[in-house]
């Protein structure tokens, strides 16, 4: 029985390491190569150990009468300091070779990603200047929390964020880089294969934090053209009474939908919410029934957020802001 509960346990913990969300699973050239070194860092980690034990069992057990004090220095030399600063330069020396190769050029487009309280502000073909301004002014193809990139191909990431430190990770395709107030900072992604990743922000900035996800499509180059292409066309259906309802709340004043009166960049652009998977950063699909409890009950489904309810607004109101929305494709 004992063995059965074992098998069954190893067999969980060994499912447990594939997902859309597993450094364990790598779909990026970046994420295979810290994969093989975090193995031979295993390795080097479990012979330094058991050199260590070795020599602990033969000093204790194997021969447990007095040593000799020249003898006693010669384990600690050798086996306590020689021994395992051997192993780990070893290992150091593997791990910087790798380096020119993440900071090698991109040759595939440049995107902006702006980590901000608690979601993702995304601008397709992002300009190499310098400064956060350039992020937030509207440059480029906005989008937000749901990136996509063209498999195969080396994306430059431009990281920044207007409020505090936050962490863009992509466990499947590539290590973690903070988005710092005032800098830009760079990651390249470069998958491998073709599917949905999901992201992460990997440093605590608030109340939200766990809630701060997005989603990665890696497709091929040519979707990938069509779809900035796609969100790069203002919002369709214009003509609908979700549009008017969404408008005298004052919901453009933080929203931008291209192509009405609504131009706010405070929160993220919605023109194409409707195409994307999810709501909110990652916490819900998005769905009409989604979008309308999302926009009564904003606090509750994500506390911290900077947006407020607005559960005193009719639900014939929410229910009409939440099927426009959800029809923006």
């Amino acid at each position: 029985m004992a063995r059965f509960g074992f098998v069954v346990g190893a067999v969980a913990a060994l499912s447990a390491c594939r997902g859309p969300q597993s450094t364990f699973d790598p779909a990026g050239t970046e994420s295979a190569e810290v994969l093989h070194l975090f193995w031979w860092m295993l390795g080097g980690a479990v012979l330094i150990w058991l050199f260590v034990m070795g020599l602990s069992v033969y000093a204790t057990k194997a021969h447990p009468k007095a040593h000799s004090e020249r003898t006693g220095t010669r384990l600690i030399v050798w086996g306590g300091v020689a021994f395992p600063v051997v192993v780990l330069t070893a290992l150091l020396a593997f791990g910087l070779q790798m380096m020119p190769g993440f900071r090698a050029p991109a040759d595939g487009p440049r995107i902006a990603v702006s980590g901000e309280r608690f979601w993702w502000r995304i601008h397709y073909e992002a300009s190499d200047t310098p400064g956060v301004a350039k992020t937030l002014s509207g440059e480029g193809v906005p989008s937000a929390n749901e990136l996509w990139i063209p498999v195969g191909k080396r994306t430059e990431i431009l990281l920044s964020s207007p409020d505090v430190i936050h962490s863009f990770w992509v466990p499947n395709i590539a290590g973690k880089v903070d988005t710092i107030p005032g800098r830009i900072t760079r990651i390249v992604l470069e998958p491998t294969r073709t599917g949905t990743f999901h992201g992460i922000c990997a440093e605590f900035c608030g109340d939200a934090h766990a809630q701060m996800r997005f989603v990665v499509k890696v497709v091929s180059e040519a979707e990938f053209a069509g779809r900035v292409e796609a969100e790069r066309a203002p919002a369709t259906l214009l003509d609908h009474p979700g549009r008017l309802a969404f408008e005298a709340n004052g919901c453009g004043a933080c929203h931008q939908v291209r192509g009405t009166a609504s131009a706010g960049l405070v929160g993220p652009d919605l023109t194409h919410l409707g195409s994307r998977e999810t709501l909110g950063a990652g916490i819900l699909p998005v769905t009409t029934d989604n979008i309308q409890r999302f926009i009564a009950l904003t606090e509750h489904e994500k506390p911290g957020v900077q947006m407020p309810s607005f559960a005193t607004l009719p639900p014939e109101q929410t229910r009409a802001m939440a099927e426009w929305l959800e029809a923006l494709k």
